[in-house]
């Protein structure tokens, strides 16, 4: 993910690189959120990870309509292939090297700091820590928000069912059904947000919940990404 190593790729005769995950060094896109900012001379970037790509399009509309003063987010993330298969050595994440199909992991990430890097705005106004939970696929960010601007839960809903209908579709869904994690499995979109999942303490203070394909969703954006550099070109 370092940038100095993806460049070995260029050596080898690559025009451009992908780094399929969060970069300290190299440009982070998320397509929907801040792909447009990529310029043609830039030959190594990140496409985030895909809990950034599931929260930065939430966040940005609620950003956008009324403003976060500050935010906590967790993930409850499925399943990934660096977890151990039965209870492990891990010097670096002692509970990372617990068995992955008997635990509940807390666990820590990046996703919510990286969103101040695809949105300035919300720079150091957010953070995040993430459970691995013992399913195969599909995960789910719950955002805990201060607004600036009041706002009913049903305000808050109907900007999002608002933008995922406009500039965000194919990005940001929107349900109403009661649905659970599998239904989501194969799912594009990079965050289906569940409006019978959120609730709201008072107009200022608010939980969302949204949902995601960490692997199907996240790849179908690994490739739209790679296309909007093509054809910037």
């Amino acid at each position: 993910t370092d940038k100095d190593k993806a460049a070995a790729h260029l050596k080898g005769g690559a025009k451009k690189v992908v780094i399929s995950a969060p970069s300290k060094d190299a440009p982070m896109f998320v397509v929907g959120v801040n792909e447009k900012e990529y310029k043609p001379d830039i030959d190594i970037v990140s496409n985030a990870s895909c809990t950034t790509n599931c929260l930065a399009p939430l966040a940005k509309v609620i950003n956008d309509r009324f403003g976060i003063v500050e935010g906590l987010m967790t993930t409850v993330h499925a399943i990934t292939a660096t977890q151990k298969t039965v209870d492990g050595p891990s010097s670096k994440d002692w509970r990372g090297g617990r068995a992955a199909s008997f635990n509940i992991i807390p666990s820590s990430t990046g996703a919510a700091k990286a969103v101040g890097k695809v949105l300035p705005a919300l720079n150091g106004k957010l953070t995040g820590m993430a459970f691995r939970v013992p399913t195969v696929d599909v995960s789910v960010v719950d955002l805990t928000v201060r607004l600036e601007k009041p706002a009913s839960y049903d305000q808050i809903k109907a900007a999002i069912k608002e933008e995922s209908e406009g500039k965000l579709k194919g990005i940001l869904g929107y349900v109403e059904e009661d649905l659970v994690s599998t239904d989501f499995q194969g799912d594009n979109r990079s965050s289906i947000f569940d409006a019978k999942a959120g609730i709201a303490l008072n107009d200022n203070f608010v939980k969302l919940v949204s949902w995601y394909d960490n692997e199907w969703g996240y790849s179908s954006r690994v490739v739209d990404l790679i296309r909007h550099m093509y054809n910037t070109q």
